[in-house]
């Protein structure tokens, strides 16, 4: 059935609006992305207007009426990280650390046969000179009463720490107790009803997760960047610093200097870590302490001002085929090396609990506390969740013979 009638004098009037119905429809469903075939031959007036109003789909006559009515959509905000931002911003603080540093003059200047020589160019100074070291840094508020969490070489040293909220709030900060071996500090401040941050779970952490980080880089007060959890459980050898006793998260979300003791978040603005070092020249390879650990170490700090560490006093590594070859060719044939694996005692330090115990150099550790033991990581692990003064069994092998010593681990001597 054709839609036009030559003999109808009607039908060229009503062809125009037939077919502008046609085309705003058509316009309409375009709008909203859909795809429709037409069949060649044109449905009748009637059957076009019910088919207008039984096939068009509804959300596509809310946005042409929207459109027609020239109001643009509302959104509302779904951004998470903004969210967290917005909530924990407040609670993270700008730390600025200041020390004096005594310069003396080098002695070769004093002497008599430089000054006969050269003169004393003018007279150079006898007394030391002093000049002040500034660092900028990052902390976050744990306790509404003005405790603030953020990292040991932060303060390390300093004379002054001033502490600087989001809101232009400035206070003098007291340091309260710092651990150089987690690097980690504990400063208060003389202020109440602070906004504090949530704690999370860094145990229930899964690489890929989002992380975010809030810190003060370059002085760059309140920096946000995002990124994911790369990696869960790094030794502190793997991140290059093996004087720490902790483990590290590893994420992707840029660090840099001034983020150091500064958040890491997670997408519900949980604290999960503390941000603390990066491997310089690399990219994407930023670190933070687990806040589990952290948050351990700010109560014994908070509660006396230091963290004890057990140890048991000796230098280590994990043994290898080709590290037991390059050792046995080192050695004479008394003194040889005869299992593939463990970890091998280097040094003895003097006067410690493993020199105490009969520890030798040469000696390969098999298992620790009932733990058998391939890696050097695995025995710092052992040996920091053991109490001071508890019985720890070591089972050694020496040259061929099997020994179980006793080991007691004692606090770590304070430099």
């Amino acid at each position: 059935m054709s839609l036009s009638n030559p003999t109808d004098p009607t039908s060229h009037r009503a062809l125009p609006k037939r077919r502008r119905m046609v085309t705003y429809s058509l316009l309409t469903l375009m709008g909203t992305g859909a795809l429709v075939l037409f069949n060649q031959t044109t449905p009748s007036e009637a059957r076009l207007s019910e088919w207008v109003q039984e096939e068009l789909p509804p959300i596509a006559q809310e946005v042409s009426l929207t459109v027609a009515q020239g109001s643009p959509p509302t959104f509302q905000s779904t951004s998470f990280i903004a969210d967290a931002v917005e909530r924990v911003g407040p609670s993270v603080v700008r730390i600025d650390a200041a020390r004096t540093v005594v310069q003396r003059t080098p002695d070769v200047f004093n002497s008599p046969f430089f000054r006969e020589f050269f003169g004393d160019f003018g007279g150079l100074p006898e007394q030391p000179r002093t000049r002040v070291q500034r660092g900028t840094g990052s902390g976050f508020i744990i306790d509404a009463q003005g405790l603030i969490l953020t990292n040991a070489h932060v303060i390390e040293g300093a004379d002054r720490v001033l502490v600087t909220l989001k809101d232009g709030r400035e206070f003098a900060g007291e340091v309260l107790g710092q651990d150089p071996l987690t690097d980690l500090a504990v400063i208060r401040v003389e202020a109440s009803g602070l906004p504090t941050v949530t704690l999370g779970d860094s145990e229930q952490l899964r690489p890929g997760e989002w992380a975010i980080a809030i810190g003060n880089p370059l002085g760059l007060d309140n920096t946000v960047t995002a990124g994911i959890i790369s990696a869960t459980g790094r030794s502190s050898s793997q991140v290059r610093v093996p004087d720490k006793r902790v483990s590290f998260i590893q994420t992707d979300a840029a660090i840099n200097p001034g983020n150091s003791g500064g958040p890491l978040l997670n997408e519900q603005g949980q604290v999960i870590g503390v941000n603390t070092a990066i491997i310089g020249g690399a990219q994407g390879l930023g670190f933070a302490i687990p806040i589990n650990a952290a948050r351990d170490i700010a109560q014994e700090l908070i509660a006396n001002g230091r963290v004890e560490h057990p140890y048991i006093g000796i230098q280590m590594r994990s043994l290898t085929p080709a590290l037991r070859e390059v050792l046995n060719e080192q050695n004479s044939g008394d003194q040889q090396i005869t299992v593939d694996s463990g970890v091998i005692v280097l040094g003895v330090q003097g006067n410690s609990p493993a020199a105490q115990a009969g520890l030798r150099p040469g000696d390969v550790v098999q298992s620790l506390g009932g733990q058998p033991v391939r890696e050097a990581e695995t025995v710092q692990m052992i040996v920091q969740n053991t109490d001071i003064g508890e019985s720890l069994v070591a089972e050694v092998d020496r040259q061929g013979r099997q020994l179980e010593i006793t080991l007691r681990p004692a606090p770590i001597p304070m430099r």
